[in-house]
């Protein structure tokens, strides 16, 4: 059971997503430069969106190298010492990550639950004699296995379960992502803009000549195609077979995919641009879609419309095209678009109202599964 994502999503002038140099993103596709945003910033909007939690109704996971100051906090909650709590805290940062680095962080990112990281804290405290009996800078073998052991292929955190975690010194924490998250990518060539920019000095005297500041920022302007799939029973396996929470966390990630937006320089642009169309899957077999190729061939605007409407048209003319040569072997399909007034000569049939009857329509195969 296969859950796709396929958004069409216009932006207004913006730099989303920057590159080492602060110009926005882009890649080449189809032989022409377009507008792109990376997987791993859609990845962070989606589980930093307030609604994603809200919905799930679990606290988002933690990432950090600072894993050490967290579980020190935690110690000294529980009336530990200050100078124990902090040999400790190291002490298991590095014996659990593989290396610890000045000034107390670890040299990779660590990404837990927040139940995971409670779980740790119980456990320490729980053999806490033991530490203390020995060198507490060193963290007994035994307390470290047994932690690892019982977080071994699962998560009790959504986001997690849904994008994965990977530790090179501890590869048995590592798990797999039950969700891929395609870069998104304009359906049209783009050039790249400048915007020449000059601050004025509050106190600058009029015979005092020249800017306060001066400076340029890249940007551009772009429809962009996203895609995203979930495999289903890969999830409800991270969730340690909690259906029930597997089926909030898609609920949460198909509103969260919807409304998150990154955040890159919106104080200068304020992109805020809701999608103008989204199709939902809900597959059967593996045999899932990206439907990137609609674009290979850049699509231009028409005399009376911009991108979006060719961009959804693309799109639907690619899909008829891939039923027409694979066949439709799909549980549920369902359809928003907000251009209300485009003939869908494919995709027409599985139009509904509203977000809220679109999710309910993807939710229902995963749901009655459950009760199988």
């Amino acid at each position: 059971m296969f859950v796709e994502l396929h958004i069409i999503q216009n932006f207004a002038p913006s730099n989303l997503n920057r590159d080492d140099t602060n110009n926005p993103k882009d890649a080449e596709f189809g032989g022409v430069r377009r507008a792109r945003i990376s997987s791993q910033c859609i990845k962070r909007s989606i589980r930093t969106a307030p609604v994603f939690a809200q919905t799930t109704g679990v606290d988002t996971a933690i990432r950090t190298r600072w894993i050490a100051r967290l579980i020190q906090q935690d110690l000294l909650a529980h009336g530990v010492a200050q100078e124990a709590a902090n040999r400790v805290a190291l002490a298991f940062a590095e014996a659990y990550s593989g290396k610890i680095e000045k000034p107390g962080n670890t040299s990779v990112l660590i990404y837990l639950s927040r139940e995971e990281i409670a779980y740790i804290v119980d456990e320490l405290l729980a053999h806490w004699d033991e530490i203390a009996q020995g060198d507490s800078s060193k963290m007994p073998d035994t307390v470290v296995k047994d932690m690892v052991k019982a977080t071994k292929n699962r998560t009790s955190a959504p986001d997690i379960a849904l994008f994965g975690r990977m530790l090179a010194d501890k590869p048995e924490l590592n798990l797999d992502a039950a969700c891929q998250v395609a870069h998104a990518i304009s359906t049209h060539r783009v050039s790249m803009d400048m915007d020449f920019f000059t601050a004025v000095d509050d106190l600058q005297q009029a015979a005092e000549p020249g800017a306060g500041m001066m400076g340029h920022t890249g940007f551009n302007s772009a429809t962009f195609y996203r895609y995203a799939r979930i495999d289903w029973r890969q999830l409800v396996r991270n969730l340690n077979d909690d259906g029930d929470l597997a089926l909030r966390t898609v609920e949460g990630f198909l509103h969260a995919a919807v409304v998150a937006i990154p955040t890159g320089k919106q104080n200068t642009f304020a992109a805020q641009n809701p999608p103008s169309f989204l199709l939902g899957v809900v597959r059967h077999d593996g045999m899932c879609w990206s439907l990137v190729n609609a674009f290979e061939r850049p699509v231009y605007p028409g005399r009376d419309s911009g991108l979006v409407r060719p961009s959804i048209l693309a799109l639907d003319g690619y899909w008829g095209d891939l039923v027409r040569a694979f066949g439709g072997a799909f549980a549920s399909a369902a359809v928003l678009n907000l251009e209300h007034d485009l003939e869908l000569p494919h995709l027409a049939g599985f139009a509904v109202p509203d977000l809220k009857t679109w999710v309910g329509q993807l939710l229902a195969p995963l749901a009655q599964e459950l009760t199988q």
